[in-house]
């Protein structure tokens, strides 16, 4: 009788960990096979989470896909995701408890589990943005900072119940959350509240849940939200030249990232704060 071998990968061989891919009975299996995960904040083919779910996608996971509550975000987001056949697309207002309720619950009932999630979400009004920070309003401030930090921790809290043996949450944070970043302003100050966030929901919920918490702090990168950022192509182009490997990341750098971070090839990582942004963050001047 035939038998079928198993030939190790990269993975296998190098690192130690299982195999990424492995050939069994004619069937492709990758890293995230079996693994369920939900992705919160694809916009469109230009969005970090989007280039994440293309990388987790080749590697086996199961998607599940949130939206925002539009005719016109679903329609644009159902299209995008149409191959990878979810059997979940939900619409979902973050700042709005029983919108998430509802999704968690959805996402229970359809897969049972869930392995991890991906949360880029991030919103300031565009006028804020256009500001000096001394001018932020209270209304302004209190939004962006629902939107683009709080929204973690009610994920994050929505999920645990789901993640009954262990899992992985990853954010998307930027490099103006540590340094000033003329024109970020606002969103800044947002995403230093996420980065510190990951690290006390890393706290909480590894000691007795296993549930890791990390962020990537991608380069300056071209999307939906970047486009009401003043000045971006400027601090796009002094990011390029600055960088150690004088370029910008690219999308799929940032997606196998996230497959790093998502995947037990991680397992010792908690709380931290990942740059992919080709070297730039390390260059003082």
């Amino acid at each position: 009788m035939n038998q079928s071998t198993c030939e190790p990968d990269f993975f296998t061989k190098h690192v130690g960990g299982p195999a990424a891919q492995v050939q069994l009975k004619g069937a492709k299996m990758g890293l995230f096979t079996g693994k369920t995960g939900l992705v919160m904040g694809v916009a469109n083919d230009r969005s970090i989470a989007w280039a994440m779910s293309e990388s987790l996608f080749a590697e086996g996971a199961e998607l599940a896909f949130t939206h925002l509550p539009s005719p016109s975000s679903e329609r644009r987001v159902s299209r995008l995701v149409e191959a990878q056949n979810p059997k979940l697309v939900v619409p979902c207002d973050v700042q709005k408890d029983e919108d998430l309720e509802r999704v968690f619950k959805a996402v229970e009932q359809t897969y049972g589990k869930l392995d991890f999630l991906i949360h880029s979400i991030a919103f300031a009004p565009p006028d804020e943005l256009k500001k000096p920070y001394l001018q932020t309003s209270r209304a302004g401030w209190h939004l962006a900072m629902d939107i683009s930090a709080y929204s973690l921790v009610a994920c994050s809290r929505y999920a645990t119940p789901l993640m009954p043996h262990g899992g992985t949450i990853v954010t998307v944070s930027y490099f103006g959350g540590e340094k000033v970043m003329p024109g970020y302003n606002l969103m800044g100050v947002c995403k230093a509240a996420l980065e510190h966030s990951v690290r006390y929901l890393a706290w909480d919920l590894g000691r007795e849940k296993n549930i890791r918490v990390n962020a990537i702090s991608a380069g300056p990168m071209r999307t939906l939200s970047s486009a009401g950022v003043p000045g971006f192509d400027e601090m796009r182009e002094h990011a390029a030249e600055k960088a150690c490997l004088n370029r910008n990341v690219d999308f799929k750098e940032l997606g196998n990232t996230a497959l790093y971070l998502l995947s037990d090839l991680s397992g010792g990582m908690t709380g931290e704060v990942l740059h992919v942004d080709c070297g730039y963050s390390i260059v003082g001047l």
